[in-house]
């Protein structure tokens, strides 16, 4: 008994101590992972502050084309001790440099400070170079810099051998702590209780009492006096235990009696509970029923949603219906544009080419007299004379006359070839929006009616110029049809200036001028204030895609009822 004692001593003991090992280890392992993750921290902070050191100089020198710059730049990082690993590439994911240990980054596109980790025990801290001008911002490309597993450890080696040490330490001062203690406290106690007790006498429970050698008042001395009052609560139990066995011959009687009336009890609980189950089981069919009206309610239901679906299908339908007219109808409006724009062309080459004309027949006719006189022998210097200086003034009519019908047929050409198409070429804005308004001049000529362009003469841009004619032609049209109708002289003044990269058109009438109702849906589409007399609503709503869609600007309007409307035009060039 003594052995099993002994060897419940140790297995305790090895259990405390095995515990003890398994939280030592498991809180060493926690401070060293802490320890890791605090200076994988600082690296990840210091890979940060090298993004606010070097990004400036790097995002310029890619901005600018210098890639030995930026390449040097890459080579004066890899030589800081954090960094294992540098990838700088350009706007097009293209790597202007890749030094050391990294990874590849297919197709990825950085957009913000990021860290990642990478295979191999690697990470990397990612962030975008953003170059700013005059306002704007342009993604020139990223950088990511790659530090390792490896240069962390070397940061915490020294505190790593420190943790661990401590913790053997304090492992074998609490081993022999802990052996001591149990052999004292514990294996020498046990041995003794357990002696006595394999002594103990059922006919003489006195004898039997525990009487150990502990001074201190602990579990094991509780135990013994425990165990002693338990020997003496048996010894009095002994002698009440014939008194007991008669009270319980006599309580057997009483309890047969009892059961007699309990078995009758049962019966009217049985009966009771009879009646519950028929009253449950009505319950049940009701539930059934309902059951099976709640399932018809579910069917509805699910064909009410398909029906929805179906209808929800034909409305998408419909609107991509609806959009291809509405694209159908804004091309439709562009080329009705350029139909009114060739009819008021012709219009007015018909006057110069009649001219021309008329010239012509009064020139064919003064030679053939000419040939009738030399013919019958009777030319004189008078005739000849007089034939000279009708030719030289039908010459010169014929020349003014055809010139004008030349430019504006090659006026026409231009303005007519730039808005069917939208290929970029090098115009000069005075020289071109002289001609868009000499094409629009046939709309002006029964009217007095102005415009004035200011515009420097040597102002050059690249771009659409069909755009640009069609915008013009959209607000003059505007101002001549909605802005001074019943205004007998109305006046258009445009105003272009460059301003660093961006091309401003200031454009104003006084015409009758919006209320802000009407202003607030000036750019919408089919929104009209000539509904029912030609107006189609879409002529600004075109201008507003063409400026901000097709040019990527802005375009703001103001406008107060009779002070005219006022459009201002930001095109990035």
């Amino acid at each position: 008994m003594s052995n099993v004692k002994q060897g419940l001593s140790k297995k305790l003991l090895a259990r405390v101590l095995s515990v003890y090992f398994v939280l030592t280890l498991i809180v060493t392992s926690g401070q060293i992972f802490t320890e890791y993750l605090n200076a994988k921290s600082h690296i990840e902070d210091e890979l940060k502050t090298l993004k606010n050191t070097f990004s400036t100089s790097l995002t310029r020198a890619i901005w600018e084309l210098n890639t030995p710059q930026a390449k040097s730049i890459a080579v004066g990082l890899m030589e800081l001790p954090i960094v294992e690993g540098v990838q700088i590439r350009d706007e097009n994911s293209l790597y202007i440099a890749d030094l050391g240990r990294t990874s590849q980054l297919v197709g990825e596109s950085i957009t913000k400070g990021v860290v990642r980790d990478h295979s191999g025990g690697t990470f990397g801290y990612s962030f975008p170079l953003i170059f700013e001008f005059s306002g704007r911002t342009s993604l020139v490309g990223d950088v990511t810099l790659y530090s390792s597993a490896a240069i962390i450890f070397g940061r915490i080696e020294v505190g790593i051998l420190f943790l661990v040490g401590n913790a053997i330490v304090k492992t074998a001062f609490l081993v022999f702590l802990f052996m001591s203690a149990f052999r004292t406290m514990l294996t020498t106690p046990l041995n003794e209780l357990t002696q006595q007790i394999s002594e103990f006498n059922l006919d003489d429970p006195e004898s039997s009492k525990l009487d150990l050698s502990i001074t201190e008042d602990n579990e094991l001395k509780v135990l013994e006096t425990s165990y002693n009052q338990l020997i003496d609560e048996m010894i009095e139990y002994q002698s009440k235990l014939a008194g007991t066995q008669n009270e319980l011959r006599e309580a057997n009687l009483k309890l047969d009696d009892q059961n007699i009336s309990l078995e009758e009890e049962v019966a009217k609980k049985t009966a009771t509970l009879s009646r519950i189950m028929l009253d449950l089981e009505q319950q049940k069919d009701a539930l059934l029923v309902n059951q099976r009206e709640l399932r018809q309610e579910n069917e509805n239901r699910q064909f009410i949603e398909d029906e929805l679906r179906k209808r929800n299908s034909e409305l998408a339908n419909s609107m991509e219906t609806i959009q291809m007219a509405r694209d159908q109808l804004v091309e439709s409006e562009r080329m009705a544009s350029l139909g009114g724009l060739v009819a008021g062309i012709a219009h007015d080459v018909n006057t110069p080419l009649g001219v021309s004309v008329t010239a012509t027949s009064f020139l064919h006719d003064r030679v053939q007299k000419l040939q009738s006189a030399y013919d019958d022998k009777n030319l004189t210097g008078s005739t000849m004379t007089a034939f000279l200086s009708d030719a030289q003034q039908t010459i010169t009519l014929l020349t003014n006359n055809l010139n004008r019908a030349s430019e504006l047929i090659s006026s026409f050409k231009q303005v007519a070839v730039d808005q069917a198409s939208e290929a970029e070429r090098e115009i000069n804005v005075s020289e071109y929006l002289s001609e868009v308004i000499q094409s629009l001049a046939p709309n002006f000529k029964q009217t007095q009616h102005t415009i004035d362009i200011h515009c420097p003469d040597d102002l050059e841009i690249k771009c659409a110029p069909g755009v640009l004619a069609q915008i013009l032609t959209n607000m003059v049209m505007n101002s001549l049809v909605h802005g001074f109708e019943k205004k007998p002289k109305g006046a258009i003044n445009v105003n272009i200036s460059k301003h660093e990269d961006s091309l401003i058109i200031e454009y104003s009438d006084n015409g009758r001028g919006l209320d802000q109702g009407s202003l607030l849906r000036h750019f919408d589409a089919f929104y009209t204030t000539r509904r029912g007399k030609g107006g189609s609503g879409l002529g600004t709503h075109i201008m507003y895609n063409l400026v901000t869609q097709t040019l990527g600007g802005e375009i703001e309007a103001t406008s107060q009822l009779g002070k005219g409307l006022q459009y201002k035009i930001t095109i990035p060039v």
